[in-house]
């Protein structure tokens, strides 16, 4: 059993991006970009699964704190494997006036076991852009999924803009054609600060709609993770400019 709390600070410095603080715990590592590759464009930090997890009893906290008009880029480098027992990821985001936060985890597959819960909590300031991207795997191939409950909560200066809840583990859930529809990966993005559809666009297992006080969500169902990203794209394509 793990209880673990990492905290990453980012501040402008000019015309880039640095870190103030960095402070990893086992099992979440972070590590920025270095070489070459890190002197163009946004900064971007990995998070690095140090251990294995998320395990039963496990407790995982990530603070991020974007300050204004800077640039940073959360990326995963492995799934993660939600494994037997009751386990927890909490994600708190702040990100600045100006500032961009871009948060494009690996998915999260959720094993036959597992009784996993996460959160994810962003707070914008005035003009921030936010880009936040779950990829839920119910089940290893072959293998009936556990319960994951998730809550996606982004918060803008005049008050929420967006409230979702996502639960995995119920099979007549998982049959709805309100939920998965038979489906194994359920994709979600929301994004906030750049071009939003006129009105919801929906296609085949993909669909993606404006929030009322500003920002989008797009979402696909696949019976894999790489379908599902691809119909990701496919909506969010809906909107070519890209966030982050």
């Amino acid at each position: 059993m793990l209880r673990a709390r990492a905290r990453l600070v980012v501040a402008r410095d000019g015309d880039r991006t640095v870190v103030r603080e960095l402070r990893s715990q086992a099992p979440l590592s972070l590590v920025p970009r270095r070489g070459a590759l890190a002197r163009s464009g946004p900064l971007t930090v990995h998070l690095v699964g140090s251990a294995a997890t998320p395990l039963g009893g496990d407790d995982v906290g990530l603070e991020v704190v974007v300050g204004p008009g800077a640039e940073v880029v959360l990326t995963g480098v492995a799934a993660a494997v939600a494994l037997a027992g009751t386990s927890r990821l909490d994600l708190r985001f702040t990100v600045g006036e100006g500032a961009t936060l871009a948060h494009r985890p690996e998915p999260t597959v959720v094993t036959r076991r597992a009784d996993h819960t996460a959160t994810l909590h962003a707070q914008l300031g005035e003009g921030a852009r936010l880009v936040a991207r779950e990829v839920l795997v119910a089940g290893r191939t072959g293998e009936a999924s556990g319960r994951y409950r998730g809550c996606t909560r982004v918060e803008g200066p005049a008050g929420p803009l967006l409230v979702q809840a996502q639960e995995l583990g119920d099979p007549a859930l998982h049959g709805s054609p309100a939920h998965l529809a038979g489906h194994r990966v359920l994709a979600t993005e929301v994004r906030v600060g750049g071009p939003d559809p006129d009105a919801a666009v929906v296609d085949d297992w993909w669909s993606l709609v404006p929030l009322a006080r500003g920002g989008c969500l797009a979402t696909a169902v696949a019976a894999d993770a790489v379908t599902a990203l691809r119909r990701l794209d496919a909506a969010l394509a809906v909107v070519p400019v890209p966030v982050g």
